[in-house]
């Protein structure tokens, strides 16, 4: 598998498209990702077949790693970018 930038993976090694959209929303949450890309990450891996329930499942996978801090910061940004209204909570 070659690693650069414009080569075409391996088809062994290469991730199914929803896993590889779930694995890129892991790192959007890593880094603190503004809504806009949470958002346009969650609609390409809602059209590659992932749920609500994978994508939520993301930012519990990925909490350990990336702390509390960070989760709690980025899902009302998750919630968003999924389309959960939070105003009919309250």
């Amino acid at each position: 598998m070659v690693l650069t930038s414009g080569s075409i993976p391996d088809a062994d090694v290469a991730l199914v498209p929803k896993v590889d959209l779930l694995v890129r929303l892991g790192a959007l949450v890593a880094v603190g990702a503004a809504t806009a890309s949470l958002r346009r990450t969650v609609q390409l891996a809602l059209a590659a077949g992932a749920t609500e329930s994978e994508i939520v499942g993301v930012l519990v996978a990925v909490a350990p790693t990336v702390g509390l801090a960070r989760v709690v910061a980025t899902a009302p940004k998750l919630a968003d970018a999924i389309g959960y209204d939070m105003a009919s909570d309250e």
